[in-house]
């Protein structure tokens, strides 16, 4: 008899994390192992648990299940990750694939194609939501291409340009920077200018645009 596949259910709504758990309980070789309702909290439930695939809620109270699907790739690769999502703009999907995630698929789709997102992902393949994919196939694609392009010019930063890029990108003063990171105003604008010149871009604007490509703006807390 071959073993249940075990599923841990990470999602901050308890009547969604209910339903989840309606849902899975009607499907034969799959079980809940464990849930919960934070990242902090899912973290420790997948480490112990090792299940054959976690379910992560895109928007969890303490940190992002991109930020979370990050951690646990590294931590338990074993483990293939769903994201379900009220969301499908194309920079969140591309964040959560780019993070380790092998499965997209939007909550009021669910109960309609989780067992097939499941599915395919246990066999070590990708899942979009089919209410998504043939919309943003060919955006996927072109986003992949002006990432590689973003990929070769981030890693002519430094480390600390690197760094100074995030807080830039999601509306951190100057002043806020400099006390954070105690150094001089003068050298947070002079790192600003630097950044600019490397990547070629021209304001805040683009640095944002650009930060998003690269799923930058999902790694910052």
């Amino acid at each position: 008899m071959n073993a249940l596949k075990k599923i841990v259910v990470i999602d901050d709504h308890d009547t969604f994390r209910a339903s989840l758990r309606q849902i899975i309980s009607k499907y034969e070789g799959f079980e809940i192992a464990d849930e919960a309702a934070d990242a902090r909290q899912g973290e420790a439930a997948v480490r112990k648990c090792k299940p054959d695939v976690a379910v992560i809620d895109l928007s969890l109270p303490d940190r992002s299940g991109i930020q979370l699907a990050r951690m646990l790739r590294a931590a338990v690769p074993e483990t293939r990750i769903v994201i379900v999502s009220m969301h499908c703009k194309i920079d969140y999907i591309i964040s959560a694939l780019r993070a380790g995630a092998t499965g997209y698929i939007i909550k009021e789709s669910v109960s309609a194609c989780l067992r097939d997102a499941l599915e395919a992902v246990l066999r070590d393949e990708y899942y979009l939501d089919a209410a998504l994919s043939q919309e943003i196939a060919p955006r996927l694609l072109e986003s992949a291409e002006l990432m590689e392009l973003a990929d070769a010019t981030y890693g002519n930063l430094t480390s600390r340009e690197q760094e100074m890029l995030r807080f830039f990108a999601r509306g951190d003063s100057v002043k806020d920077i400099a006390d954070r990171l105690c150094i001089s105003a003068k050298t947070v604008t002079n790192h600003r200018a630097n950044i600019l010149s490397k990547l070629d871009l021209h304001s805040t604007a683009d640095l944002v645009r650009y930060a998003a490509k690269l799923g930058l703006l999902e790694d910052t807390e």
